[in-house]
């Protein structure tokens, strides 16, 4: 499988869209919209643009798309070639995968890995929020949380050109 944008639109076969202000679990302080203003595709490339405007009662908006009842694999090698904005200004960029159960079961039963995490808080405070990369997994032992993760920083800034992430 694989998804090169070449549409006009997103293949609602495969993707759909997390819509609603309600943070998702993280306190976030964006409207994730299914909005042409949020997302859409340029020359072959999945558009996602965080945009400061009211919207719903949030601040900003932004788009949060996914494959959650359209696709799901059980093995392989997972990659994405993406261009990360400049995160100065407080942005959280993610690549990320949720257990196909997560309508079932909750977080962390239903397992997450994060394949890219940018704009930690931490990065911002070392001055290297452009160059550190983060990857975690999260999961359920014995009903508690487990988890994992770590960063690299790399000697150049990720957002001036496009890269490969991959599990």
């Amino acid at each position: 499988w694989a998804e090169e944008f070449n549409g006009p639109a997103l293949d609602s076969s495969t993707w759909t869209y997390d819509v609603g202000g309600s943070g998702f679990g993280n306190q976030e302080l964006q409207f994730y919209s299914a909005r042409p203003e949020n997302v859409s595709l340029q020359n072959g490339n999945l558009v996602i643009t965080a945009r400061r405007e009211s919207y719903s009662g949030k601040a900003f908006t932004s788009a949060r798309v996914k494959t959650h009842g359209r696709l799901a694999f059980r093995y392989g090698h997972l990659e994405a070639r993406i261009k990360i904005p400049n995160l100065q200004n407080g942005l959280w960029p993610a690549f990320w995968l949720l257990g196909q159960n997560i309508g079932q079961q909750s977080w962390p039963k239903c397992g997450e890995i994060d394949i890219l995490e940018m704009g930690h808080k931490d990065a911002i405070t070392a001055g290297v929020v452009n160059r550190r990369v983060f990857a975690a997994a999260h999961w359920d032992y014995n009903n508690n949380y487990a988890g994992y993760g770590n960063n690299i920083n790399v000697f150049f800034n990720l957002n001036d050109d496009y890269h490969i992430y991959a599990l």
